[in-house]
């Protein structure tokens, strides 16, 4: 029965001692400024961008959250985080992944201070790209949990997109159609 009671002990300990730590990061990023947070946010999508270019998976995956998205250019990508994980490892493995460098940024800081989103002109192999996306606090750290990549396109040019992607956006929402 004194082992129950010291094994007891020892768990109640480690569970309240674990709910300390991450207690103790909240607080530690409640007293950060927002402008503070914004700087981590931006070091953390730089870091994730130049993960990618220089085709590091492990950093690049370490930087979403486990249930992370990815929606890329294309409109049947609506990558959840395993699914993309299985679709970027062959470009990861070659050694050459994608190379994406914010050229403008605006970050946004929620009141908690555990959630931001964001906004940013890339300079592509696409040409400017813009993305967008939600960054989450993991454990002390922003992660992207959310990211959404689209090409900009001038609004001189839109019409001739349209008619580019008519036939193929027909298509696909006949099929969604179908799906539902």
């Amino acid at each position: 029965m004194k082992t129950l009671h010291s094994i007891l002990f020892l768990v109640i300990v480690s569970l309240y001692s674990c709910n300390s730590s991450s207690k103790a990061e909240l607080e530690k990023s409640s007293l950060k400024s927002p402008r503070a947070l914004k700087k981590e946010i931006d070091s953390t999508l730089n870091l994730w961008h130049k993960a990618a270019s220089e085709a590091n998976y492990e950093d690049y995956f370490n930087l979403m959250t486990n249930d992370g998205v990815f929606i890329g250019t294309d409109a049947t990508e609506n990558w959840q985080n395993e699914a993309f994980k299985a679709f970027s490892k062959p470009y990861f493995d070659k050694g050459k992944a994608w190379s994406f460098t914010a050229v403008e940024r605006n970050v946004y800081v929620y009141d908690d201070k555990e959630l931001a989103w964001f906004d940013e002109l890339l300079d592509t192999q696409m040409k400017l790209c813009r993305g967008s996306g939600v960054m989450k606090l993991v454990e002390g750290k922003w992660k992207v949990a959310h990211y959404v990549l689209s090409i900009t396109i001038p609004n001189d040019n839109v019409n001739e997109v349209i008619n580019m992607k008519a036939n193929t956006d027909s298509i696909l929402t006949e099929r969604l159609k179908i799906k539902d």
